[in-house]
């Protein structure tokens, strides 16, 4: 019987964005609206949807081999878990909206007198993040009581709370509710983790750190693109100058003893201002490629 790896992946805000990681990284997933099984290319992954806030858990009692989910949530499942770890394979730096990292904020409406989390003394905070916040204001030594918000926490100031700890990638969602912030209690990402037993199994293990793998190198290609010119050899130091390469460009002779070839991967953003100067400084047959994958 085939082994199969049970592998979590995050229902909800990070769902689109992980599902086009995974097709970056060559993995085609489906997800049916009906359905929390989604169906994968790969005969030796089966997955599941869970959410986010919940994967720490169901990875470290062992319903799950291995998940993605934040940082913010392995905290958060830390606090209470005693010795059920998780252990993390995986830095994945990419969120709902970006390839970054998304924070955890303290906020208060924009009219409220509170200026520093210390003005908060025996205040109520609202927040999904109860055990995170609790930290970090006992870190603070500011007593407050930490209420859970199961969700719409932007409204609740002033009436329902008098601050929250919410999560933003780019802030607009707190100021559309008039909140502005005041401190940050952490920054986040999402992490591939896996049961610990998981990883006694060699193939699972295997598995599992090949799929990290793939995952961080579709990652280092985001926002970068390939390109391949060709040279005159007399030309080379100045095109060479032009070029801010990931790590030193390729260069290859031709038929022709007269011209080498180059080849780099570059940031995309820079290619509209760069291919000008290259063929300004006599580069020829200069062409760009999408990457999907790059393994450092």
């Amino acid at each position: 019987m085939s082994q199969v790896l049970k592998l979590g992946l995050p229902k909800g805000s990070l769902q689109d964005a992980t599902v086009q990681l995974f097709a970056r990284a060559g993995f085609n997933i489906y997800i049916s609206t009906r359905s929390y099984y989604p169906g994968i290319d790969d005969p030796e992954i089966e997955c599941l949807l869970i959410r986010a806030q919940e994967m720490a858990r169901y990875v470290a009692d062992g319903v799950i081999d291995a998940g993605l989910t934040g940082q913010d949530w392995i905290a958060e499942h830390a606090a209470t878990a005693g010795d059920r770890a998780v252990t993390p394979m995986a830095d994945l730096v990419y969120a709902k909206q970006s390839f970054g990292r998304v924070k955890w904020v303290l906020a208060v409406p924009d009219d409220s007198p509170f200026q520093t989390p210390r003005d908060l003394e025996g205040k109520t905070i609202a927040t999904e993040l109860v055990r995170a916040t609790e930290a970090y204001f006992a870190k603070l030594g500011v007593r407050v009581n930490v209420e859970f918000s199961w969700g719409a926490t932007e409204v609740k100031p002033p009436v329902l709370a008098d601050a929250i700890v919410e999560v933003t990638e780019t802030g607009s969602s707190l100021r559309a509710n008039r909140l502005r912030i005041i401190d940050t209690v952490m920054t986040s990402n999402t992490q591939l983790i896996a049961n610990p037993r998981v990883l006694a199994d060699e193939w699972k293990r295997t598995k599992i750190e090949n799929l990290a793998l793939l995952l961080r190198a579709a990652i280092e290609a985001q926002g970068r693109v390939g390109l391949m010119l060709n040279v005159r050899r007399s030309d080379l130091p100045t095109i060479l100058a032009l070029l801010p390469a990931l790590q030193r460009p390729t260069v290859a002779p031709l038929s022709d003893e007269e011209w080498v070839a180059v080849n780099t991967i570059i940031e995309e953003k820079t290619v509209r201002e760069l291919i000008p100067r290259l063929k300004a400084a006599n580069a020829q047959g200069i062409v760009e490629y999408p990457l999907n994958k790059i393994v450092v």
